[in-house]
């Protein structure tokens, strides 16, 4: 197949074939087809877009490029997808809490891509914590213990795990068919019964109007429903952070205060809205569960089994400081009216809690907490946010974004 021919084809908005996707797809997993000309076709389908046929053919292609979970008969299959947000921490505590219901979560997932964070980023910034485990392991552990938290390894979707690094530093990130392939050939190949979709949008998410996150989320659904398992996509807005935390390890102690029962108001009711659909039980189980603990254990069954020390999940923040620990404080008293989700991440991602290049390290001490959240009344002087960093400049700078991310508006009498 000549491939800078299939290429313009798909430039020019032609609709390709399976079998082509095909080749295309195992021609860049063996190295045939190299970064360069995948980076040409991303870009073609973010400009002119897949039909569902070929986002069909291109989801089986990644699938097959690897190997599935086999699972079992028993306890259901079930797991959750993020497109991704700001201070998304929910598959941190969603996860333990559905296997403390009774179910069993293969959560394959991935790092962060672009100004959101990725669950994996999340979970090394434990010491010790593996998440490359093998599918061997994997399936000990969903036995174990109900649930593992895992990267990609290179048996499971290689062709999605090297097309997902090249999309994060190639601009094509926000394409509605290559998003919809990339999550859901992880997901059916995860043999699931159920999932529960999380789709964000908004200025700190990929799809920036609720219009478009409904064509994902359809786009998602159409491709579970062809492959027989129930999917269920809820739509959620990221114009503000999600809790009060940005960055690797300061997401994972807010995740660590919701297992404990606590935490903001708004990382609870997500986590309980997602848990609900694929559980099994009801809310007032699942908050039972969260409140008593139970999903705490789970928790810390997991780190325990995948390398972590549980003497550490108390001192994350010891572990992991910042040399700069700036408070930024309002310059106006009133009512907090927008904290913009999208400069927030940008100012996070600055910090070096992501990533501008794909072989880029994350730093797991810097990012943002004690975010203030819309809708709170505050008076001038109060803390609005506090910025951890390597330096002095790095803070200057998250200290101007956020100023600029966050408005107050006065209060009439």
């Amino acid at each position: 197949m000549h491939i800078p021919t299939l290429i313009a084809r798909k430039r020019e908005g032609e609709e390709l074939e399976a079998v082509e996707i095909e080749c295309l797809i195992n021609g860049y997993v063996t190295g045939e087809v190299p970064d360069y000309q995948m980076s040409a076709f991303a870009m073609a389908v973010f400009f002119q877009g897949m039909t569902p046929r070929e986002i069909a053919a291109l989801t089986g292609s990644m699938i097959r490029s690897g190997v599935v979970f086999q699972h079992p008969s028993g306890s259901p299959v079930v797991d959750k997808h993020s497109t991704g947000g700001i201070g998304d921490k929910v598959s941190l505590i969603l996860a333990p809490l559905v296997a403390a219901a009774g179910c069993r979560v293969p959560m394959v997932s991935g790092r962060g891509l672009g100004i959101t964070g990725g669950t994996l980023d999340k979970l090394e910034s434990i010491p010790g914590f593996r998440v490359g485990i093998s599918m061997e392991e994997a399936g000990e552990l969903l036995e174990k213990n109900g649930l593992v938290m895992m990267g990609q390894t290179d048996r499971f979707c290689p062709a999605d795990k090297k097309l997902y690094a090249l999309r994060d530093v190639t601009g094509t990130v926000p394409s509605i068919a290559l998003i919809t392939a990339s999550i859901m050939s992880k997901k059916m190949a995860e043999s699931l019964e159920k999932l529960v979709l999380d789709v964000k949008w908004g200025s700190g998410a990929f799809m920036k109007t609720k219009e478009d996150a409904r064509k994902l989320a359809d786009e998602m659904a159409a491709v579970g429903a062809e492959m027989g398992v129930e999917v269920t996509a809820v739509l959620n807005e990221m114009s503000e952070p999600l809790g009060r935390t940005v960055g690797n390890a300061l997401e994972v102690i807010e995740s660590i205060e919701c297992l404990n029962g606590g935490g903001p108001d708004d990382l609870r009711k997500i986590v309980l809205d997602l848990s609900e659909k694929i559980a099994g039980v009801s809310r007032g189980k699942l908050e039972e569960l969260l409140d008593s603990g139970a999903a705490r254990k789970k928790f810390d069954e997991m780190v325990i089994s995948q390398g972590g020390a549980l003497e550490d999940l108390g001192r994350l923040d010891e572990i992991h400081k910042a040399e700069v620990i700036r408070e930024v404080f309002s310059a106006s008293g009133g009512g907090v009216s927008r904290v913009d989700a999208g400069i927030i991440g940008q100012a996070s991602l600055e910090l070096g809690a992501g990533r501008a290049k794909a072989e880029d390290a994350v730093d797991f001490a810097v990012g943002i907490d004690r975010l203030v959240k819309i809708g709170e009344k505050i008076s001038e002087g109060d803390l609005i946010a506090r910025i951890h960093s390597r330096t002095e400049e790095a803070a200057d700078l998250a200290m101007a974004q956020i100023l600029a991310a966050i408005r107050v508006d006065p209060i009439s009498e």
